[in-house]
């Protein structure tokens, strides 16, 4: 997936560098979805359920579980109409879509400097590819984890370590970086570097602050200073 050549991956390679693996999770770390992503689940409660539900209640299922979970959470009985109609507004709204602001120049410098990069996502493949397909960032990363390649959703550590499995990489030498307190926790159980980024907009600083990070950044330069 967009590798190059070993001499590629190593150019500028430091080995003095803190972290020589850096997964990131996908939505309000690298793309900014988040207020997709709240339309959308607003579009689906309102039409199945006809109800209104709190936009905190809503933004605080993301970035944890699959989508289906998600819905599960919402109402047990609707939740594969809830799915439907939530894909049904959110597929469309991807055309739009942006990467985080500043993300980009400091995942290109990482790459650059050869380090190996991954995402671990609770969105399935086909909707990563949405992504991809506007935001030119899937030749930078060596692995994608998304849904339907693990058993266990985040926090569980499953997807990280599937991942790190995928790269041949030992969980002390990697870092992953997310906007939720589902990344912090499937970081620690995982036992990499876990590092919460603000950015997104899902989920508060405070929130973050709570789930114990080892490093809470607010910009990307910070991140990569972490890194």
């Amino acid at each position: 997936m967009g590798t190059g050549d070993l001499g590629e991956r190593t150019r500028g390679y430091d080995p003095a560098m803190r972290f020589r693996t850096v997964l990131f999770d996908l939505d309000g770390t690298l793309i900014d979805s988040g207020t997709m992503i709240l339309a959308s689940f607003r579009h689906a409660t309102r039409t199945v359920l006809a109800r209104e539900i709190a936009d905190e209640q809503l933004l605080a299922l993301v970035g944890g579980s699959s989508l289906r979970e998600q819905m599960r959470a919402l109402d047990e009985a609707r939740a594969e109409e809830l799915v439907h109609c939530y894909r049904e507004h959110n597929e469309p709204a991807h055309a739009g879509l942006q990467a985080c602001s500043g993300i980009l120049p400091v995942v290109e410098r990482l790459h650059a400097e050869g380090r190996r990069l991954g995402i671990v996502t609770a969105k399935r493949r086909a909707t990563v590819d949405l992504a991809f397909a506007v935001c030119p960032l899937e030749h930078l990363f060596e692995v994608v984890v998304g849904s339907e390649d693990t058993v266990h959703h985040k926090p569980h550590p499953e997807p990280i370590l599937c991942a790190l499995d995928r790269l041949g990489v030992q969980p002390s030498a990697a870092a992953y970086v997310g906007d939720s307190p589902f990344d912090v926790g499937s970081a620690k159980a995982a036992g990499v570097h876990a590092v919460a980024v603000t950015w997104g907009g899902i989920h508060s600083r405070e929130v973050l602050a709570e789930t114990g990070p080892d490093a809470l950044v607010d910009t990307p330069d910070e991140l990569y200073d972490v890194l």
